[in-house]
């Protein structure tokens, strides 16, 4: 098959198609007939050695796609061959979706409202989104400020926020207040002067920006999860899955959610730039600026 890989750790133009061996499903994993797959900022850490020389090499990057159902492993019953559905490899391998066929740990039917481009880049980030709001414990009543809003997981945490009944606040720069506005947050400028602009919330996620002003804003390290701050500089907390100390559990139930709300007109996962296989190093090139408004995404 037909995959994204790089055979050594360095910048974007590394990034080429190749002809790989096909991999095909375990038990409890299914394969799909990839439609779409997504781009992730820790793929590009990976890449550009930033995590160290983690994965023996050639690695074929990418943990979210969407796609057509074609192998079935042992012990799987809720989906068959020809199943449409979105999801996440094993993250264990951090990679192998940016490819013409992958294989799922985890899935959920795709909703008719997603376009293959929407729902292959919805996993990781709704994993990661449903997984620092349950760690904030956000809920009905909650005011949830979001720390660089406009961003793959920020735009997909705003909607799931709001779901749960709470009152969210989206940090943006000023070209981005109407669009963060329309994913169901109350947008504010980052910047200087933002305690003022933002008033008293009751927690916190951080997806990109300066930290400290966020701890004095939500009055105590333990009101603010970050997944973007790997200082631990500043108190608060890092969720991730990657493994080792201080790793969180997936957050693999908010597949579904994501899922129904989508089918109900409530979600969507806004894109920042969809790109051909071919084109992989450029849309890693888009992760690397910081300011892609959304998922970026490879067909």
């Amino acid at each position: 098959m037909r995959a994204l890989q790089f055979t050594q750790y360095g910048p974007a133009d590394l990034l080429h198609v190749a002809e790989v061996a096909e991999p095909h499903a375990g038990p409890g994993q299914i394969r799909i007939a990839v439609r779409a797959s997504g781009v992730t900022p820790g793929d590009t850490y990976l890449r550009s050695g930033r995590f160290g020389e983690r994965m023996p090499l050639p690695h074929v990057p990418g943990i979210d796609a969407a796609g057509v159902v074609d192998e079935v492993g042992e012990g799987v019953t809720d989906v068959r061959v020809g199943d449409e559905v979105f999801g996440m490899v094993d993250l264990a391998r951090l990679g192998g979706a940016n490819a013409e066929f992958a294989v799922l740990a985890a899935w959920t039917l795709k909703p008719a409202a997603l376009s293959w481009e929407q729902a292959g880049g919805a996993a990781g980030n709704v994993e990661t989104a449903t997984r620092t709001l349950d760690l904030l414990r956000v809920g009905d009543g909650t005011t949830l400020l979001i720390a660089g809003a406009a961003g793959g997981v920020g735009t997909v945490a705003i909607q799931l926020a709001a779901a749960r009944g709470a009152k969210v606040i989206g940090t943006a720069g000023p070209a981005t207040q109407e669009f963060v506005a329309s994913l169901g947050a109350i947008p504010v400028v980052y910047g200087e002067g933002l305690a003022d602009r933002v008033g008293e919330v009751d927690a916190v996620l951080h997806c990109a920006g300066p930290v400290p002003d966020l701890v004095a804003i939500a009055g105590s390290p333990d009101r603010v999860v970050t997944i973007a701050d790997l200082s631990g500089d500043h108190g608060i907390r890092l969720s991730h899955t990657a493994g080792g100390p201080g790793a969180d559990p997936q957050a693999l139930h908010g597949l579904a959610i994501a899922a129904d709300l989508a089918e109900r007109g409530a979600f969507t996962v806004p894109l920042a730039g969809v790109f051909p296989l071919s084109e992989g190093s450029a849309a890693h090139r888009l992760s690397e600026t910081g300011h892609a408004h959304g998922k970026i995404v490879l067909v």
